[in-house]
């Protein structure tokens, strides 16, 4: 019979209860190594969530962008209740990466979240630390809705 070995396949993971649980697939993969043990290591020293380097880095690309994509003169001009939602959600042999959420108000007056991320070696030339941002509203290509209406849902983890 042609489709033999997928028949055998599909009995022995019914037989098997179905898919591999997730430690059992993560056992399955070769052992992980952290960021900082790698050839080339990251030493997961980034600034934090209100490190003022951060949140300057944020606001000038956000008037970059409103400028150059959408010739608008919008800026952010102040930020409050900045919290850190995440840090290192996808574990330790990824690019250390701290996700961040804050209010912003911008220069027309009105408060907006702004769901950002600080990422190790992903600056200028990966010399050094680097930013994402979504400001909510006015991610007006869509660029952070991951595959629904949910703005800046991909600007998270």
């Amino acid at each position: 019979m042609r489709h033999t070995p997928f028949l055998a396949a599909l009995a022995l993971a019914a037989l098997s209860g179905g898919a591999l649980s997730p430690a059992e697939a993560r056992s399955a993969r070769q052992e992980i190594s952290p960021a900082e043990e790698r050839e080339f290591p990251f030493d997961a020293d980034i600034p934090g969530c209100q490190d003022l380097g951060v949140l300057e880095k944020v606001s000038n690309q956000f008037a970059e962008k409103e400028s150059k994509f959408w010739n608008s003169s919008l800026t952010i001009v102040s930020y409050d209740r900045i919290e850190r939602t995440a840090w290192r959600p996808y574990g330790v042999d990824f690019i250390p990466r701290r996700f961040c959420t804050a209010v912003a108000t911008t220069s027309d007056g009105v408060r907006r979240r702004v769901d950002y991320s600080v990422r190790e070696s992903t600056g200028i030339i990966g010399a050094t630390w680097g930013v994402e941002f979504c400001v909510h509203g006015l991610d007006r290509n869509l660029a952070y809705a991951y595959a629904s209406a949910d703005s800046c849902r991909a600007a998270r983890p």
